[in-house]
């Protein structure tokens, strides 16, 4: 037996502690809520030297898992961590690493699939998984979740498979309980064992191929395979779990069952509920109602013949589902239980309740009211708990009065061609009558005091004329200003995901041009607009990019607030090198963020669209001068890319009233140079009287203000010199014809 002591934790910190202790190769990895805990506090170790795994910080989901699976196949330890659409993102890669038979772990703390937006706890998204070909352990508690990881590396590198270990989002992941672990690494190294690939792609004395084109037969027979290994993994999981149990003294099972020797009637539920349903069953019986409760801790291999045992008493089996397919009157479980029971002697009615969708709370007197509403003859044999029939008479409700046509004009402002400079010139632009115009926002949101987000939007708004559609990809913008059932905006708005928005906003351009060439909607034009930030240049990049090439007509406005603000401050690709973040901890060997920040202006400038342009809310005119431009180019020749810096206090850890003046250094020292390139051609339209040393702005955020420290002067010495680079390639572009 090891030596253990207690400890006071979540779900999500002590995955972090046990990959610790298991001290893996690779992390890769993307924020998102709310499994990103795990890579934020191992990260954080690493910073302590507490463990020595790399983290990388992919651009998305999918890549994430295409960087674990490569790392796999060196015969690397390898995790990851994510959730709800973050692993569906990832999910065409799973196959992937199961079919070429690599081991590695996933977590998932386990949240609702949008859309509509929703970012609490359910099943919603695990269920997807269970055909992928990856073993599947389901943690009820914290310290299962602690005990489950450093069994399934073990369990994965004995039958070859990747291994998910699953839990309740928000319920599990953030909630604190008392657990033990183990007070030593040496302990988990000795139960874990060292891994001893039988196959690595770095062995060029005995190359292989891994992943090559298969027909059939072998295609089907890596499948059958693949199903053998699964019939393995039974055996290998109870066997892992009884040898945990000699050095913790903690019984893991795959399946567990309260009061099911003699009961009449059973339920099931799966995760942290459980522990609700064993209590109702508690009061049940104190009552005299035989009623009895189980659950199963492993999704995938499936163990039916438990399942069946936990019901053989049972005249009516009562299924819990935190997850829903659509039209099979359930959710994976109870299709899963009702293919289980098909094996039982006798019958039993089956009666399925959906519940907890969206993270709504599941209490004692729930359970206890479906036990008792599931004894009657009469029940439903489907239903949901909690639903609300809503008001069956409710018409939309208009709160205000849409922005018209002559709301939005501007009478003094023309943009025109001038053929002589060979470029578009903004005539007549005056602050005043831009100040007088209806805002296509209303006053009210929920964004923190000092935030950029909807200065800089109102300062494009501002200067653009007539009809607006408005698309935003997730991000703190789009959750403060349109929670359901209201919204912020006079204008159509339509919010998707990260990876997607500049697609969607394509989709919609074409189905106007369709609906207009063909009479069907009004002829007035339209200005499309797509917001992103919040990291959405780094995820959805691919996707801009395209648009960019296909030269589609409409403005992409990137909010850069140098960081994924929306799931916590951790570090995106334009964040300044150095930066302290959530997953770029400051240590002896860690100083923040580990590479320079992302240049998108250039990177679009590269695809050759007709206008891209940097503007800062310090410079108003210049701002909304070149949002006038940009409304005319989007119209005239195609795609816009509008870049501004938009603060964030919270994460830049600075004061919110000073951001005009953080904003501003930004400027002076270049690190943030105003400029436009218009069909190619670069006009710089803010050259500072004296550029400042780029620690003046540095040094204004809580962020990036120990890199005054003198240890760090190599990193600002690199900021610099990128920062000088790029200011001088601009101006010598700006030099040539």
């Amino acid at each position: 037996m090891e030596k253990q002591i207690l400890t006071f934790k979540s779900g999500n910190e002590l995955a972090a502690l046990a990959a610790s202790q298991i001290n893996y190769h690779v992390m890769g990895y993307y924020p998102i809520t709310p499994s990103t805990q795990v890579a934020e506090n191992l990260d954080l170790m690493c910073a302590k030297e507490e463990c020595d795994t790399v983290l990388i910080e992919a651009e998305g989901e999918h890549s994430a898992a295409g960087l674990c699976y490569g790392a796999s196949l060196t015969g690397a330890r390898v995790l990851n961590a994510t959730s709800a659409n973050g692993l569906l993102y990832s999910i065409e890669q799973l196959p992937v690493q199961s079919g070429t038979r690599m081991p590695m772990v996933l977590n998932v703390a386990c949240r609702s699939v949008s859309g509509p937006l929703s970012i609490k706890g359910d099943h919603s998204d695990i269920m997807y998984a269970l055909n992928t070909g990856w073993i599947i352990l389901y943690a009820q508690d914290a310290q299962k979740v602690y005990d489950m990881n450093l069994c399934a590396i073990k369990i994965a590198e004995k039958v070859k498979l990747p291994v998910i270990v699953g839990y309740d989002g928000f319920f599990t992941s953030h909630q604190k309980k008392r657990v033990e672990i183990f007070e030593e690494k040496a302990a988990v190294a000795r139960f874990v064992g060292s891994n001893k690939p039988e196959f690595s792609i770095l062995n060029t004395k005995e190359p292989i191929t891994i992943g090559a084109y298969m027909n059939e037969p072998d295609f089907i027979n890596n499948k059958v395979q693949l199903c053998l290994a699964m019939d393995e993994a039974k055996q290998v999981i109870q066997d892992v779990f009884d040898e945990y149990k000699t050095v913790c003294g903690r019984e893991l099972q795959v399946s567990e069952g309260f009061y099911t020797e003699d009961c009449e009637v059973v339920m099931f539920a799966l995760g942290s509920s459980y522990s609700t349903v064993k209590k109702a069953v508690e009061d049940l019986r104190n009552k005299g109602i035989k009623a009895g409760a189980f659950t199963i801790n492993v999704l995938r291999p499936s163990f039916f013949d438990e399942i069946c045992n936990y019901c053989k008493s049972a005249k009516k089996v009562l299924i819990l589902d935190r997850q829903v397919s659509y039209g099979c009157e359930g959710g994976n479980m109870s299709l899963e239980i009702k293919a289980a029971l098909l094996k039982m002697e006798h019958s039993v009615d089956v009666l399925t309740r959906i519940y907890g969708l969206g993270g709504k709370d599941f209490f004692v007197e729930d359970a206890i009211h479906f036990f008792e509403e599931g004894m009657k003859e009469d029940a439903k044999s489907f239903d949901f708990i909690g639903k609300n029939e809503g008001n069956l008479t409710y018409s939309f409700k208009k709160y205000f009065e849409p922005v018209t046509l002559s709301d939005s004009d501007l009478p003094s402002l023309h943009v025109e061609y001038d053929t002589k400079a060979q470029c578009y010139q903004v005539r007549g632009l005056n602050m005043n009558e831009t100040c007088g115009k209806k805002k296509r926002m209303v006053p009210g949101h929920g964004a923190c005091p000092g935030c950029g987000l909807f200065v800089n939007l109102n300062l494009l708004l501002r200067a653009i004329k007539g009809n607006v559609v408005l698309l935003f990809q997730t991000g703190c913008s789009m959750v403060v200003s349109a929670p359901y059932p209201f919204t912020s905006y006079r204008v159509p708005f339509v919010h998707n995901l990260f990876q997607n928005g500049a697609a969607t906003i394509s989709g919609i351009i074409a189905g106007y041009h369709q609906l207009q060439k063909r009479n069907q909607i009004s002829s007035d034009p339209i200005t499309f607009i797509m917001v992103s930030g919040d990291g959405g240049m780094d995820i959805g990049m691919g996707c801009a990019i395209a648009a960019a090439l296909r030269n589609e007509h409409f403005i992409l406005l990137e909010l850069d607030n140098g960081g994924y603000m929306n799931t916590g401050y951790q570090y995106s690709y334009t964040t300044p090198l150095g930066s302290k973040s959530s997953t770029s901890h400051v240590g002896k060997n860690h100083f923040g963020k580990p590479f320079l920040h992302k240049d998108t202006c250039a990177i679009m400038a590269a695809c050759n669209v007709p206008y891209v342009v940097s503007a800062s809310e310090s410079q108003p005119l210049d701002f909304m001068s070149k949002a006038a431009k940009a409304q005319k180019i989007a119209s005239e020749e195609g795609f816009v890319y509008f870049k501004t810096l938009s603060a964030c206090p919270l994460n830049w850890n600075d004061d919110p009233s000073s951001e005009p003046q953080v904003i501003q250094a930004a400027v002076e020292s270049c690190y943030f140079p105003l400029y436009e390139i218009e069909n190619g051609k670069v006009n710089i339209t803010y050259k500072p009287k004296e550029k400042v040393s780029v620690i003046e702005y540095l040094k204004k955020m809580g962020r990036t203000k120990h890199l005054c420290d003198e240890k760090y002067q190599n990193i600002v010495e690199e900021i610099q010199k990128e920062v000088d680079r790029r200011w001088e390639r601009l101006k010598k572009l700006e030099s040539l014809d």
